[in-house]
């Protein structure tokens, strides 16, 4: 048997190649992720003699290159958890760590668990964009909390309060919002304060007009124009800091919109995506999200393998007589993680009292447990829901 070890880094791997007993087929070599140098590895390694497997670690994206390549050339590819090859034979005091070394040692770890190496399969295409545009989501709402942090910080200095005003969520369609237009338009309190209200509120009417919003709440901004003490000055300056701050939140917003619609087109394509849709706390982002991170459910054999997968499941501390808190032990995907505690969140907000998991959840609470310990249990809970559901679902339609 073959055991091939490739520590894969950005643009480049190393492969070494091993039989039992630490027996050298090929000394550590550097490979390029390109059409051609991949497909020379692939030659080589189809010219050795016996069964022959492939092992890496997971590398965020670095390893897709090739486990692609080398598992549609019919090889036995496995990605790995780095955790694992990381406490691998460490049977040493010395701190030896470069890419040679590093391929040796994997290979090793594929002679050491070669029944046991799990066998990687490609995602789906429209799983994999889905997680992708998941990815892309979560990133842009940080830039666009950010932005929007910024801008309010300036328009308390124009137009203090101006933000409380206004409660119109953001519109499907481009993803702005009503308050964000106005500064752009009534970037200053004197803009308002400065007419009469009847001046104003016809030039809020046409704006409203123009803009595709209700024309509402006209004398309350008005009184507040009038009250307000802005510490920045009208001028040229003082508009172009607030038009400018508006059109970036704006173009974030317009993103997220674009990316939100292209998950749910995507999500709609899957066929449990009214089984997620149909769960308490989950709406047409964290739906999306949650089958974006989960994947096929059906690559877990049991329930409590999702549960790891997530990093929920709890971990012993005990020496001795000493049992110290059991604690989850977050060696799973944290974007999943996220994505279930904002099903919590949404689950503790509006209170379904028929929900199996809200009623773990307020239970917890009720018994004063830890607001991260009752958050860790319903997540949990609901992913073990999740597996059921959706498998059950899945199983129906294949039969």
């Amino acid at each position: 048997m073959n055991a091939v070890g490739i520590d894969v880094s950005k643009g480049t791997s190393m492969v070494c190649v091993m039989r039992s007993f630490g027996e050298v087929v090929a000394s550590p070599f550097e490979v390029t992720h390109t059409v051609s140098e991949l497909g020379k590895l692939a030659d080589l390694l189809k010219k050795l003699n016996g069964e022959t497997k492939v092992v890496m670690e997971c590398t965020g994206s670095y390893h897709l290159p090739v486990a692609r390549a080398l598992h549609a050339q019919g090889f036995f590819v496995s990605t790995v958890n780095p955790v694992l090859i990381h406490g691998f034979g460490n049977n040493t005091i010395r701190k030896r760590h470069n890419d040679k070394a590093d391929s040796i040692k994997i290979a090793n770890y594929a002679l050491s668990n070669w029944l046991e190496l799990p066998k990687y399969a490609p995602d789906e295409e429209i799983r994999q964009s889905l997680k992708s545009f998941s990815r892309q989501y979560t990133k842009y709402n940080k830039v666009k909390t950010m932005l929007t942090n910024n801008l309010i910080s300036l328009i308390d200095q124009t137009f203090p309060g101006l933000k409380e005003l206004f409660t119109s969520p953001a519109r499907e369609s481009d993803g702005h919002e009503k308050w964000l237009d106005f500064a752009a338009r009534f970037w200053h309190c004197e803009c308002v304060g400065g007419v009469s209200l009847n001046a104003f509120t016809e030039a809020y009417r046409k704006w409203c007009k123009r803009s595709g919003y209700y024309c509402v709440g006209a004398d309350e901004i008005h009184a507040l124009s009038r009250q307000c003490a802005a510490v920045m000055s009208k001028n040229d300056t003082t508009k172009s800091l607030i038009t400018l701050a508006v059109a970036q939140v704006n173009a974030i917003a317009e993103s997220l919109a674009a990316v939100a619609r292209e998950m749910k087109r995507l999500a709609e394509l899957l066929p449990e995506y009214s089984i997620v849709l149909g769960f308490r706390g989950v709406g047409e982002i964290l739906g999306p999200q949650l089958m974006a991170e989960i994947g096929d459910v059906r690559r877990f054999y049991k329930k409590s393998s999702l549960v790891c997968f997530a990093g929920l499941e709890p971990t012993d501390n005990q020496s001795g007589k000493f049992d110290g808190d059991k604690r989850i032990s977050k060696k799973g995907s944290p974007h999943l993680r996220k994505a279930l505690f904002q099903v919590m969140g949404c689950l503790l907000q509006h209170s379904p009292t028929g929900d199996t998991v809200y009623q773990l959840l307020d239970r917890k609470r009720a018994e004063n447990k830890h607001y991260y310990s009752y958050m860790n249990a319903g997540a949990a809970k609901f992913l073990r829901i999740y597996y059921a559901r959706v498998t059950a679902h899945l199983d129906t339609l294949e039969g």
